[in-house]
């Protein structure tokens, strides 16, 4: 039987990939779920600059591999096998040192029977793989080292200004991009529940679906209801990329679950939101003059 965890309450989340998922685990804490996906994942053709990575990792022109997604894993296997062939680019990472950020890259690795020599800790920011490589520099130095960086959706400046910092030469590898879904319907039918007040608990699980939602808004011009909106109701956040990306809006995240993943982000929701309702709807109370 479904917990009474969100009691009845119109939940709304924005993942693509794992929009069922993510419905079944609302459902499953008494919520009624409204999901609205956000981000279509474009995987980009093989062109001079990813043949010239694919290549020079074969030739032995690069020393480390650092993968940040697993879509990123698989889209780039997929994109050099058409270019030197799956054996090829798989024993070729086999002789390189690879980083993964978190599970997800680490599991992709691991489908390809490449061995991870580095696998970095939760939240899984860029800050966490800077901190495991200082704390790895004996095993893993990056001064001098060629350190291929495999990004998705956009370019992380911290992460390659970092490395640079360490003595690097880095080479960011974009092999997909973030698009609005090819139908937006759902997502402005998103920005009217929410500015309606119909929602009463936002799900965000990345901050590009933060950044689409506002850009459907701006097409709506609703931007400023839409933040209102978002202000009175219970916004739960993945992570901390994600709560910073809610701060430049001038929102911000009212949770955070213990550990970065889905699973954990809905339990959590569904255990606090009530008290956090109960929290924005109590008046504040007047300061005293003096």
């Amino acid at each position: 039987m479904p917990s009474a965890g969100f009691n009845g309450l119109r939940v709304l989340a924005f993942e693509s990939r794992y929009a069922d998922e993510i419905a079944a685990l609302i459902k499953r804490q008494g919520g009624h779920p409204i999901v609205a996906p956000a981000v279509r994942e474009v995987p980009l053709e093989p062109d001079a600059e990813i043949r010239a990575f694919v290549t020079g990792l074969v030739d032995g022109r690069f020393d480390v591999v650092i993968f940040l997604t697993g879509v990123g894993v698989r889209v780039l296997a997929a994109l050099a096998a058409t270019v030197v062939g799956r054996d090829r680019w798989t024993a070729a990472l086999g002789r390189v040192s690879t980083v993964a950020r978190g599970p997800k890259p680490a599991a992709a690795l691991r489908e390809l029977g490449v061995p991870v020599t580095l696998a970095i800790p939760e939240p899984n920011t860029w800050r966490e793989i800077l901190s495991a490589l200082d704390s790895h520099a004996a095993a893993l130095p990056l001064a001098g080292r060629r350190v291929a960086v495999q990004e998705y959706g956009e370019s992380n400046p911290e992460l390659l200004a970092g490395l640079e910092a360490r003595g690097a030469i880095v080479t960011p590898v974009s092999v997909y991009q973030w698009a609005l879904p090819d139908d937006p319907a759902p997502l402005e039918a998103a920005v009217r529940h929410l500015t309606a007040g119909d929602v009463r608990v936002v799900l965000f699980t990345s901050s590009i679906q933060l950044r689409h939602l506002f850009q459907v808004a701006a097409r709506m011009r609703c931007q400023e209801p839409l933040r209102q909106a978002l202000a009175g109701a219970v916004i739960a956040s993945i992570g901390p990329t994600t709560s910073g990306e809610l701060r430049k809006h001038g929102l911000a995240a009212d949770l955070e679950p213990a550990h970065p993943k889905m699973g954990h982000l809905v339990k959590e929701a569904a255990a606090r939101a009530a008290g956090l309702l109960e929290k924005k709807r109590a008046p504040t109370a007047p300061t005293a003059e003096r």
